[in-house]
């Protein structure tokens, strides 16, 4: 096994999260090396279908049924194109223990910048009821920090970002640092006005997103294009991504050294001395096992897949790993729960149609649960994401009849689908499957985790409010569906080392270091100990920036 050079820090994942840990680092002096388990993407030259028309994608963009049957999951429930396949991993190469445990979408990324080529970009600040909501009902851990902790480096990573949107003051959704909002277009200014005079207190907002409405020519980055095609890469930089953002300005410090192909598979630990002494990893393409050493790691490899890594990290012949003396390693594993939609026909203004093709569009913030108990009968809260839009008319008839009638639009369509807060259930845990090993000889994840009846009678409660909103605003022909809830669907998976100032029940403080390892940071999304009802990501770069700052003086003092 060979050992490479010492650097002064090791980053582990390379999507939003370790992104910004390499950016922040490389530019206060560190020397960084960013480890990634994905193939290397290049900005620009590593998006073969960005610009490309539907009928230049292979298939046009439909993912071929005899894949779809292939596969466990991925290709049905991964949001799949044949213009970004590349992007995920492959579950015929790289599997879990999907047989064993519950039903769970691992929905996993397979190129150096993670999940920030395939996220969706919406991105919120939590509140400060967000951060209070486990003490104050005394569900899972309490979390260490509050809002004021987190809102100067919300500030911080939105003016670098761009994150477009509107102010509104609403305290259970705070403003961001924005960028002009995409605007609503007709149907959804009339909608808007409908539901706040008939709702009090219920808002429509336009989509707060990455996307940016602004160039920003110090990062050679172009506002977004109304192309809609974010998902096959963005060569303007429109939207963020560690391609287009973070990894450009690490590389600029000279200080910074990527490794693609590098699936770490443990930590190297002195229980002495309570410090990660190294990261071990498998070469992908070679096969080949290497250690390398650092003073500091940020793991950074996404919630589950850093879980799996500290599970992995103990002594030989072990099953407990050096980072869960609390037991709590690997529990309270959350998702968001959304598959409730709801629709109906917006009535008029057939003479008009949007121009150019949002890549995204409203937004109605959470009602339920604000301030005293509403006597609603579940816990939290949900929020809708939706948007109007026409489609071109359906083909209907022969000849000279049809093609003129498909030159045509549909009626608007108003669409909105809920995103609601699953709690922290100490029993919904992953595990490590010792007889089950991966090609690279590291024990397959195993995943018990289920949604229960306070976020099913959430889902129940956000389909007969968004059905009775609709119809109370004017809308015609409303329905709605639900479809099945699985854990990890909405790619929003989150906990399995929660933070919290007691180390017998929590597995890193209130700087995200580990309580068993000083010199080890954990900022990707299984630091987290609630989920609030709203995107994630904002949180976890902010709470990056955060730890890499306090990470810096720490070292510098000597103290790590």
């Amino acid at each position: 096994m060979a050992s490479t050079n010492k650097f002064d820090a090791i980053v582990i994942g390379s999507g939003v999260s370790g992104g910004f840990a390499a950016k922040e680092l490389t530019e206060k002096g560190l020397r960084v090396l960013m480890l990634d388990r994905g193939y290397m993407v290049e900005h620009g030259e590593g998006y073969p279908y960005d610009g490309k028309p539907a009928f230049e994608l292979p298939a046009r963009g439909d993912v071929p049924q005899a894949i779809v049957d292939s596969d466990y999951f991925i290709a049905k429930h991964g949001y799949l194109s044949t213009s970004n396949v590349q992007f995920y991993n492959d579950d015929r190469l790289n599997p879990y223990a999907y047989d064993q445990g519950s039903k769970f979408y691992w929905i996993r990324p397979a190129a150096v910048g993670g999940k920030s080529l395939i996220w969706g970009r919406w991105s919120f600040r939590w509140s400060p009821a967000d951060f209070e909501a486990n003490k104050r009902e005394g569900i899972g851990g309490a979390w260490p920090i509050g809002y004021d902790d987190v809102a100067p480096w919300y500030s911080y990573v939105e003016k670098y970002i761009g994150v477009s949107g509107s102010r509104e003051n609403l305290p259970y959704l705070p403003d961001s640092e924005f960028q002009p909002p995409m605007p609503m277009n007709v149907a959804e200014k009339w909608f808007k006005q409908r539901l706040e005079s008939g709702f009090p207190g219920r808002k429509l907002i336009n989509a707060r997103l990455s996307n940016m409405t602004e160039d920003k020519p110090e990062q050679n980055r172009t506002k977004c294009q109304f192309r809609n095609q974010c998902s096959n890469g963005c060569s303007f930089g429109a939207y963020f991504s560690t391609q287009a953002v973070t990894l450009p300005a690490a590389r600029a410090t000279g200080r910074l050294t990527v490794r693609p192909d590098a699936v770490v598979s443990n930590l190297e630990y002195d229980p002495a001395k309570k410090r990660v002494t190294g990261v071990r990893f498998v070469d992908a393409k070679t096969g080949q096992a290497e250690i390398v050493k650092a003073d500091i790691v940020f793991l950074c490899a996404s919630a589950m897949g850093s879980v799996q890594i500290l599970m992995n990290s103990r002594a030989p012949g072990s099953e407990r790993s050096w980072f869960d003396t609390s037991g709590m390693l690997g529990r309270s594993v959350m998702d968001h729960i959304f598959r409730v939609n709801i629709s109906g026909e917006v009535p008029g203004m057939t003479e008009f149609i949007e121009y150019g093709r949002r890549p995204g569009s409203v937004y109605i913030p959470r009602f339920r649960n604000i301030g005293q108990d509403e006597g609603v009968g579940f816990r939290r809260g949900y929020g809708y994401q939706g948007g109007a839009s026409r489609s071109m008319a359906k083909p209907v008839g022969f000849g000279k009849a049809m093609k003129e009638g498909m030159r045509k639009y549909a009626p608007w369509r108003f669409s909105i689908g809920a995103f609601g807060e699953c709690l922290p259930y100490d029993d919904n845990r992953v595990s490590l499957v010792p007889d089950k090993l991966d090609r690279f000889g590291i024990p397959q994840m195993r995943f018990d985790v289920t949604f229960r009846d306070n976020e099913f009678k959430m889902m129940a409660d956000a389909r007969q409010q968004g059905e009775i909103m609709l119809r109370q605003a004017g809308l015609l022909n409303v329905t709605s569906d639900e479809a099945e809830h699985v854990p990890g669907d909405a790619i929003h998976e989150m906990g399995g080392a929660r933070m919290g100032n007691d180390p017998r029940s929590s597995v890193l403080n209130k700087w995200n270091q580990a309580h068993e390892a000083p010199n080890l940071f954990v900022t990707d999304g299984s630091q987290m100990n609630s989920v609030s009802c709203v995107n994630p990501s904002l949180t976890f770069m902010a709470m990056t920036c955060r730890a890499v700052d306090h990470a810096v003086k720490l070292r510098r003092a000597g103290t790590i």
